[in-house]
């Protein structure tokens, strides 16, 4: 059955279906989302108007993942991540997004896993395998569409060593340049303001996406207050006096927020100017591992109090993935005890 297009109303789109004669209609905001909903309402009413409980309709997996994103992943904080590697992956695979559920065997996702791993990282193969067994499991115990979830016999790619990479004094300064920013100079272009978080992160072990969601109110004399964090929790972060005064540097605006770029024209303007300095290994997360190692070797902060900073959970993490202190430097730190 051919799907209807949807018609502007309006600032918003509205589309109707015909089905066993009755008429069902829903509006949207883009014309996208109407035949997203138009396609997904469709398999659940020829579905449900199955009689022969042993044929099983064809539900198209790309079906599954929209449906998936409406009920559940735009609820999530990481929408825009699950969002933009829903779209990925049913531009890149056509083939497998075709497939009826019911017909995607673990050799059908263990090919794609390999041709994945050729195209990007393991960590980005570990991250779109955990979303999509996820989509998987939902469709099994939500939805009841199928029986096993087909990832539970596709073998995961090994875990990737933690990154160490450290940023030296000079690449900061080659970063800063890049981005037509000084030391202590006050912002004022978005790129500024994008070399001013740098060095802000260096100074907090703020993440990226923790900076991008002060603001003004959450900032105190001492500390920082986050009142939702990666894991879920409220985190306080405290000041040192570095930190203060790259805070003095912010000009007040009528934005309550602190920096009023949005996350992903400042990814690309980082990743950008980092890529044509031709230091592309370095990523803007590395300034969380460069901050924490200079906490410990500088100001020598016990770990416990370095996890009520970085908002750890456990000592194991933060030790194994982001502070990897060589042998002489903890040789130089035994002796300097005594």
């Amino acid at each position: 059955m051919k799907l209807p297009k949807a018609r502007k109303r309006g600032e918003s789109y509205r589309i109707e279906l015909m089905f066993n004669g009755k008429r069902i209609s829903a509006t949207r905001d883009t014309e996208k989302e109407c035949e997203e909903w138009a396609m997904i309402k469709l398999l659940e009413l020829k579905t449900q108007s199955n009689e022969d409980p042993r044929i099983k309709p064809h539900y198209p997996f790309s079906a599954l993942l929209l449906k998936y994103y409406e009920s559940i992943g735009k609820h999530k904080k990481s929408k825009r991540t699950i969002h933009i590697s829903i779209n990925q992956f049913i531009r890149n695979f056509p083939n497998i997004a075709e497939m009826s559920v019911h017909d995607i065997t673990p050799q059908v996702l263990t090919d794609w896993r390999n041709v994945r791993l050729k195209q990007v990282s393991v960590g980005t193969v570990l991250r779109d395998i955990s979303l999509f067994s996820s989509i998987f499991s939902y469709a099994q115990k939500e939805l009841f569409l199928i029986d096993i979830n087909p990832f539970a016999l596709v073998v995961k790619p090994s875990q990737p060593k933690s990154r160490n990479r450290r940023i030296s004094n000079a690449e900061i300064d080659l970063i800063l340049q890049a981005h037509d920013y000084k030391h202590g100079q006050v912002p004022t272009d978005p790129q500024h303001f994008v070399a001013w978080a740098f060095l802000f992160a260096i100074e907090t072990t703020m993440r990226q996406g923790e900076i991008l969601s002060i603001k003004r109110s959450n900032i105190f004399d001492d500390y920082i207050h986050l009142p939702e964090t990666k894991n879920g929790d409220s985190r306080d972060v405290p000041l040192l006096d570095s930190a203060k005064d790259l805070l003095k540097l912010i000009a007040p605006t009528k934005s309550e927020r602190l920096i009023d770029i949005e996350s992903s024209t400042f990814q690309n303007m980082f990743g950008n100017r980092i890529r044509k300095l031709g230091i592309d290994d370095i990523h803007f997360h590395d300034t969380r591992h460069e901050g924490i190692t200079r906490l410990v070797k500088l100001r020598k902060v016990p770990i416990e109090i370095l996890m009520k900073i970085t908002g750890h959970k456990t000592a194991g993490i933060l030790i194994n993935t982001y502070y990897n202190p060589t042998a002489s430097e903890i040789s130089k730190m035994l002796n300097e005890s005594n």
